[in-house]
């Protein structure tokens, strides 16, 4: 049997390292660029066990719930972490992070998500960025989500480790991820005896045998058709070009903010402020006495094809997720989303009004 997907050329180290070149420049970064083998949990955690230890004070901003998993990962690393937990409905400001400097000088590790597709807020990047810079703190990260929806700038922003994935607004796939690092990134790395060797998640290994040879071979063979999913990926945003691609993000949230408070139905927006909303996602409180998941539960029977989901965990009771990123992030998928919600609301004997929430959508498009 034949077929497109199989019997592949091994991919070359040449070919290996032109994409990761593409995604440096995506990124617009000088910074050294690794592309891991996994989905982008596998960065995330290689570049936290590898810059932290028992000697590591961590700042650990929690604006969602993968804040509260680095800080978990921080505390088996043996570093003391400062938990600093804003509600899930905005966002952290730097002025926070400046009085969390202040009370705790010794800080020198500060983890951030900049959007939290699961929450649907993001976080003022390049403003924090400036406060941990002047602190000289190492800082890491996330931009699995906001990467292709917003602007993410690891170099202008002094961003240590930047850990991206392609899977949501890039609209690539996730069984591969990227993150750049630093040269004190690096030397902190090295410098930390219990940083990962010999070990899926040692960023140093990658360093070691594939970045200081030059990237002329590959510590072990890629996988194969994520890379060049990958490839066509970033091809595909640079056809597009990256701030089309990132209005298009924002057109929607925009859009799908605007069409649900038209809806009614007691739907509301569940970050308050919408310059604290994320492009790639929009998140919206159920009414009262509906639980959302039943609520997403009906309106996916409505339309199975409608990028909506419940929240997680006990957020599966209160916030209903639109996600629009990547392939979603357009009129026509914002449109399915409210008039999906619009007939599980009116089967729930609430008040809707469909027309007026697309046309509120179509209004917001900009």
């Amino acid at each position: 049997m034949t077929h497109p997907f199989l019997d592949l050329a091994p991919l070359s180290a040449p070919r290996f390292a032109s994409i990761e070149d593409r995604v440096a420049r995506l990124l617009r970064t000088e910074q050294d660029v690794v592309i891991m083998q996994g989905e982008a949990l596998l960065p995330l955690e290689g570049a936290l066990r590898g810059t932290a230890g028992p000697g590591t004070t961590a700042l650990n901003v929690i604006t969602g719930p993968y804040g509260q998993t680095f800080g978990d990962w921080l505390r088996d690393c043996g570093a003391t972490v400062i938990d600093l937990a804003v509600p899930f409905h905005t966002a952290v400001k730097a002025e926070q992070i400046r009085e969390a400097f202040a009370a705790h000088p010794e800080i020198d590790l500060v983890s951030l998500v900049h959007a939290e597709a699961a929450t649907g807020n993001t976080n003022p990047v390049a403003e924090i960025g400036e406060v941990v810079r002047a602190h000289g703190a190492l800082f890491y990260l996330d931009a699995v989500a906001s990467v292709g929806a917003e602007p993410v700038l690891p170099d202008a922003w002094g961003v240590d480790l930047c850990v991206i994935g392609a899977q949501k607004a890039m609209g690539g796939p996730a069984g591969v991820s990227a993150v750049s690092v630093s040269e004190r990134a690096w030397q902190r790395m090295a410098a930390n005896p219990r940083a990962p060797r010999r070990s899926y998640l040692s960023l140093l290994d990658w360093k070691e045998r594939w970045i200081d040879g030059g990237r002329r071979v590959l510590p072990h063979a890629p996988a194969q058709l994520e890379m060049l999913a990958l490839e066509a990926c970033v091809e595909r945003i640079e056809t597009e070009g990256l701030p089309t691609v990132m209005a298009r993000h924002a057109a929607a949230a925009a859009a799908t903010r605007a069409g649900a408070v038209a809806l009614g139905g007691g739907l509301e927006p569940y970050v308050d402020e919408a310059a604290e909303a994320a492009p790639v996602a929009t998140t919206l409180r159920a009414p009262s006495g509906v639980v959302a998941a039943e609520l997403v539960a009906r309106a996916r029977r409505a339309d199975p094809a409608a990028p909506l989901a419940a929240g997680g965990g006990a957020l599966a009771k209160e916030m209903i997720r639109v996600n629009h990123y990547g392939a979603d992030a357009t009129p026509g998928a914002v449109r399915a989303s409210l008039s999906a919600l619009g007939t599980a609301l009116a089967e729930q004997g609430l008040d809707v009004d469909v027309a007026g929430a697309l046309k509120a959508a179509e209004e917001a498009w900009r």
